[in-house]
């Protein structure tokens, strides 16, 4: 060791009284500069912004400093690394080093410490833009940061022994230089040949070095990529090793390439090994642990035992989102599942790839007179598809109808013989793959009967299959839509009262919006349930009193005469907008924090409730509107260019009157749950869209039927709000950062520079 030490101090003067060492610190703290500093200004004037630790250095979607410079960091390593072994052959002084009693290993172990020296060196000056980051953002991120900087260094390190081998190779430094550029660069870019073909797709990326790091730079520390960094580090200077041993004793040519290989196999061997699923450790070292599934998605993923699953992920050639899930994309596809199989390894992902018609296609071929054959055609011509590799559309319709997910990129799981559905989501929803808590939904789906929500269709009431602005196809059965009940675990259907009997095991029984009264057989069948604890929701309009009321008789909840207005200065007066009441926090607590900000929830023509306080139920309001702006009109009235106004005399009442009520009652052993609403519209396609005015509608409706479902489902993986989210940074502390690293810092290396080589010149 102690002759490994001498080496390494030896090179390292070398290193330092060279103006290159001192030229590249110098440019590459430059060009971090010019990335990070510039981008000062925006941030001192935005001051709140989430994640800020991870926006600032690591989220290469954002300013990314580190994950940014990772792409560049090869270029600094080849003008270090030129000489560290061609130049002892160039002079003649390897022939010293073959007959002194230095082992060989020694001294490439030492000129590879001198190396993780200069690295740490890199690293400093990458830590002065931490520092930054440190000075100025109260709760930062520390870990995530230092584990950033590791990789980084793990990378640097593996591109040093990379240069000392490519080194050994030439006389000449230029060419090593050049070499290890080469080397670096295709090392680097390799990771992006060959991904839509499955035999070349995991090689090139298990050689793409950067890729390992970037990982790494999002905060997840894994035993697999520090293991395959040391890994290729070994075999590089193993390789480096064995060329001057086999220089020195002249080997035949046929043992050189035993000993090469074995190595190769040797570090296979150990990177493929450390590789396998239950053999990864991972620290995920961000602070609110974004890398890691939550605790409700590893508990779901832990109750499913030791039975695997099986995802086979269904991808149309022909579709728009075939982009999303070609086979160049299937290494992403696969870190997607990777927080899932971090804790169940026995997930078996498979794709399978085919082209057929999409809906709402067939008229548009028939409006331009092209056949799907011709089409089918046209498309694999622009994708270059070889077709060969597609199920064609009857073989595919064996397996399944993928008409009926739209024909778009959607996967199934299966589970002990049970399968559900799992999609992707079109523009304008900017993720397009679904999130935890659509996955966790269809994965507790497989584990259990998912609650169902029955809408009844009697009384021209609202449908859950139509997108006109008054139904409820958005919220509840839109199969492209993130937040649609289908989407959050529930199933859903429809029935007639009139008609069908109530199923007894249904989550929630809908009656929107009744215009016609029911006859006295639905009416029994509707108390019926009511008396057998089945829960219910009843959204009723100013104007059908008279229809809805008798729905309401036994549950002590009437709507009153009238209809609500609300006083505004933009908006017309039947637009009401109540806000939430301590009731929706009891209903559900994650509308907490909405409860406190006195978010509201817009519901166009409503009526108020009252309700008795010795009913059968336990009836707490979950929206009061405002008692200065809002009155119940009794009379009827026009909503036109004359602003409505307040008449005692004409029977309106002002109050802050309920617009739903949460009604329970012990029954049975269970809580009985129902929801009577003033308004239909609340969670309207129209209602749920609106973007005008600051609305919960959807989180409220929502929550609505999580109560229902008794807390199942949607699937709850919210995590704890970042604290990074603010900075002390001023225009003043701007300026002075900009004088520092524009100016102050560059120079101060310079000046250490120019004093070093000149002492060194002197002596």
């Amino acid at each position: 060791m102690k002759k490994i030490i001498q080496i390494a101090r030896l090179e390292l003067s070398l290193l330092f009284y060279s103006p290159i060492a001192w030229i590249l610190m110098i440019v590459l703290f430059v060009q971090m500069s010019l990335t990070f500093i510039v981008a000062m200004p925006e941030i001192e004037r935005t001051q709140g912004m989430s994640f800020l630790t991870s926006h600032l250095f690591t989220d290469y979607k954002k300013i990314g400093l580190l994950s940014r410079i990772l792409d560049s960091l090869y270029l600094y390593i080849p003008l270090i690394t030129m000489g560290i072994i061609s130049r002892e052959t160039s002079s003649g002084s390897i022939k010293l080093l073959y007959s002194s009693p230095v082992k060989l290993s020694h001294v490439v172990y030492g000129k590879f410490a001198s190396m993780l020296v200069y690295n740490l060196v890199i690293m400093g000056i990458m830590s002065l833009f931490v520092l930054i980051g440190v000075l100025f953002i109260p709760n930062f991120d520390y870990p995530h940061i230092a584990v950033a900087l590791f990789a980084a260094y793990l990378l640097l390190s593996a591109y040093s022994a990379i240069g000392i081998f490519v080194s050994s190779l030439t006389t000449y430094q230029p060419v090593a230089a050049i070499s290890t550029f080469v080397v670096l660069a295709f090392m680097n870019y390799i990771g992006t040949v060959g991904q839509s073909l499955d035999f070349v797709r995991d090689l090139t990326h298990s050689l793409s070095m950067p890729s390992r790091a970037g990982r790494m730079m999002a905060g997840l520390l894994n035993t697999r990529d520090v293991i395959y960094y040391l890994v290729i580090s070994g075999m590089f200077l193993a390789f480096t090793i064995t060329k001057l041993e086999m220089e020195r004793l002249s080997k035949p040519v046929l043992q050189q390439v035993g000993r090469y290989s074995l190595i190769v196999l040797i570090g296979l061997g150990i990177a493929y090994t450390s590789s396998r699923q239950p053999m990864i450790g991972y620290y995920d070292a961000t602070a609110t642990k974004v890398n890691t599934i939550t605790k409700t998605s590893q508990d779901l993923l832990k109750k499913m035992g030791d039975e695997p699953i099986e995802m086979t992920e269904y991808v149309n050639g022909i579709e728009d989102s075939y982009f999303r899930a070609k086979p160049s994309e299937r290494i992403a596809d696969i870190a997607r599942w990777e927080p899932y199989l971090r804790f169940k390894p026995n997930i078996n992902l498979k794709w399978v790839y085919y082209y057929d018609s999409i809906p709402g296609l067939t008229a548009g071929l028939v409006e331009n007179k092209t056949s799907f054959s011709q089409y089918v055609l046209f498309m694999s011509n622009i994708e270059q598809l070889d077709l060969r590799d597609f199920l064609s559309p009857a073989e595919i319709n064996k397996q399944l109808k993928p008409q009926s997910e739209e024909s778009r990129v959607f996967m199934r799981l299966k589970y002990k013989g049970k399968e559900t559905s799992l999609r992707t989501f079109p523009a304008p929803d900017n993720d397009f793959w679904p999130k935890e808590e659509e996955t966790g939904a269809a994965l507790k789906r497989l584990m259990m009967t998912p609650p169902k929500l029955v809408f009844a269709t009697d009384g021209y009431q609202r449908s859950m299959d139509k997108i006109g602005d008054r139904d409820y196809k958005k919220l509840i059965n839109t199969k492209s839509g993130r937040q649609s009940m289908i989407n959050q675990g529930f199933d859903v259907d429809s029935i007639s009262l009139e008609k069908d009997q109530i199923p007894a095991d249904i989550s929630a029984l809908v009656i929107a919006d009744p215009k016609v009264a029911y006859s006295p057989a639905a009416l029994a069948k509707l108390q019926r349930y009511i008396r057998e604890g089945g829960n219910l929701m009843i959204a009723g309009e100013p104007g059908k009193q008279s229809v809805v009321n008798p729905l309401l008789d036994s549950l002590g909840v009437q709507m009153m005469n009238g209809t609500l207005v609300q006083r505004s200065r933009d908006y017309s007066y039947g637009l009401v907008t109540p806000g939430l009441a301590s009731g929706a926090v009891a209903m559900a607590p994650g509308l907490q924090p909405f409860y406190m900000q006195r978010w509201v929830v817009s519901m166009p023509d409503a009526a108020a409730l009252s309700y008795a306080e010795n009913g059968p139920f336990d009836i707490h309001p979950l929206l009061l509107t405002d008692a200065e702006t809002s009155w119940i009109k009794n009379e009827k009235f026009v909503l036109d260019s004359a602003a409505l106004t307040f008449d005692a005399k004409a029977g309106d009442q002002k109050g802050a009157f309920p617009t739903a009520l949460m009604l329970t009652r012990k029954l049975n052993n269970k809580e009985q749950r129902i929801i009577v609403a003033g308004d239909a519209d609340f969670f309207s396609n129209t209602e749920l869209a609106r973007s005008n005015i600051r609305t919960i509608n959807s989180g409220f409706v929502g929550s609505i039927f999580k109560w229902f479902s008794y807390g199942e489902f949607p699937i709850d993986a919210s995590r704890p709000f970042p604290k990074d989210n603010t900075t002390r940074l001023t225009k003043a502390s701007v300026k002075t950062i900009q004088v520092l690293y524009y100016g102050v810092i560059p120079g101060s290396i310079f000046l250490m520079g120019m004093i070093l080589l000149i002492r060194r010149k002197r002596k």
